[in-house]
């Protein structure tokens, strides 16, 4: 009975699946999207396992196992790329919060004309290429004839060479990210605001509770999914600082904190050649971001019931 059950229960699903196949035709180039260029390439991850020479191929060159994941964590300066990955990522999750006060201010504005203009206004800095906006940091900052050091000294300040200083360069890689993505991130959460039930605010509000009070009890706990699925996928990238952007800003003055896994990668994979010990990097790097995310969503689940999966 129960496999004649099991069956009936397949074809039933069978029939279902079959019935709606408009929407797997829709499905289809996302899926075969995601095979040809997320899943197909991992084939050469194993570059990183081997001596890789391009006139050999992947399967003709000889096999060295861990040896290039070795060479990298005994590498002198393995530490400071680490530190300077890890500082510049952790600063800016440390302002994870930003987007999320913005959308539940934005959310309380009742001037539906002013509204739309602070979004706007917020949200354009986002469709700044990544080569103007270190061009505007660098006019800015620049220590002959920026902006700000005319301003300090017409302070009666000395000028300060911001651009080539290694205390500086964190803060201006991460506050100069903020002021270009913050506005376009609460997106996500005025969207999950809006779905918030209005019956709930009333009731709040016929309870006496304040505009804070209801942002505090209501509102924050209900689009707290979406919070902290995002914080997960932030912590996940913890180790993978964009390329562009840091070479764009880096120079040979500030290379003590500008040093990071991607922009290495780039001088040993690229400028050097050197295939295999850069794929080492990558890989040990996606693995880290992975364990990270296992950690982060476990600890998450325990705490909120939420998580990725």
């Amino acid at each position: 009975m129960n496999t004649v059950a099991k069956g009936r229960r397949r074809s039933h699903s069978l029939r279902k699946a079959l019935g709606m196949w408009q929407l797997y035709v829709l499905l289809l180039p996302a899926v075969v999207y995601l095979i040809l260029f997320n899943y197909v390439p991992m084939y050469g991850v194993q570059i990183a396992f081997r001596d890789f020479r391009a006139s050999r191929g992947i399967l003709g060159s000889k096999w060295v196992g861990l040896k290039y994941f070795i060479k990298f964590v005994t590498y002198p300066n393995f530490w400071k790329i680490i530190r300077n990955t890890v500082t510049l990522s952790a600063y800016g999750l440390a302002l994870f919060p930003l987007a999320l006060i913005l959308a539940m201010m934005l959310n309380e504005v009742g001037n539906l004309r002013f509204k739309k203009f602070a979004q706007m206004v917020t949200y354009a800095p986002h469709f700044i290429s990544t080569v103007v906006l270190c061009s505007m940091v660098a006019l800015f900052f620049g220590r002959a004839s920026g902006l700000v050091n005319n301003v300090r000294e017409l302070l009666g300040y000395e000028r300060f060479a911001y651009m080539e200083s290694t205390a500086a360069f964190k803060h201006l890689y991460v506050w100069s990210g903020k002021w270009q993505n913050t506005g376009w991130n609460t997106i996500i959460y005025m969207s999950a605001l809006a779905g918030v039930s209005t019956e709930l605010i009333e009731a709040a509000r016929i309870d006496g509770a304040n505009r804070v009070q209801i942002i505090w009890h209501v509102n924050l706990p209900a689009i707290l999914p979406t919070v902290v699925i995002l914080l997960i996928m932030n912590c996940g990238s913890i180790l993978s600082i964009g390329f562009e952007k840091v070479y764009l800003l880096q120079n040979s003055l500030n290379l003590d904190a500008s040093q990071v896994i991607s922009t290495y990668v780039y001088d040993i994979g690229l400028q050097s050649g050197q295939y295999s010990y850069s794929s080492a990097i990558g890989l040990f790097n996606t693995v880290i971001n992975i364990m990270f995310v296992m950690t982060v969503n476990t600890i998450s689940k325990k705490i909120t019931d939420v998580g990725l999966w």
